[in-house]
């Protein structure tokens, strides 16, 4: 039994789970689906929970069937109540957390812009957005701007590269 055999709130029945390898499986959890609305990578997420990027790739498959420890994981990298990422038949985000998501993208654009402006006019209308959305929202203090092509690798993160080994048979052609 897993969570997805629990009824959601506000639900009157939850989708069951059977041991017919004919029925198709059926969706466990919005993970990916609330990372996306959160505006987080998939490699930022699994830097966050401190797993590699192909377990967390699996995990985020709606038919995933996570532990409660997996679970919280992703629930703290993706700072959204657990409640989110669960399955509830078709329900969509809660508003607080669709309006946080919201406000992200906002900030992000904003700190972009910051980043990138050229000119001081832009500069500091941009500099007054990203102060009021701290206002707005305090947590938004510190949120990092869009990255231009994918995320940028750190020293580290190309000395791991180094570190893996490769299969003989990947450097001739099949």
């Amino acid at each position: 039994m897993s969570i997805a055999d629990f009824p959601s709130p506000g639900t009157a029945t939850a989708p069951i789970l059977t041991d017919d390898p004919q029925q198709p499986p059926h969706q466990m959890h919005r993970i990916r689906e609330v990372r996306i609305q959160q505006g987080i990578s998939l490699r930022s997420a699994a830097r966050r929970m401190g797993v590699e990027l192909r377990q967390a790739r699996r995990q985020e498959d709606p038919d995933a069937d996570l532990t409660l420890s997996e679970l919280y994981r992703w629930q703290r990298a993706l700072e959204v109540p657990v409640a989110n990422l669960l399955v509830d038949l078709d329900a969509p985000l809660s508003t607080p957390v669709l309006k946080r998501a919201q406000m992200l993208k906002l900030m992000k654009s904003a700190v972009t812009i910051l980043e990138k402006a050229e000119r001081e006019p832009i500069r500091r209308m941009a500099q007054r957005i990203v102060d009021q959305l701290i206002d707005l929202m305090p947590e938004l203090e510190g949120v990092s701007p869009w990255h231009e092509v994918g995320q940028r690798r750190t020293r580290e993160d190309y000395g791991r590269i180094v570190e893996r080994l490769l299969p003989e048979d990947a450097l001739y052609d099949a």
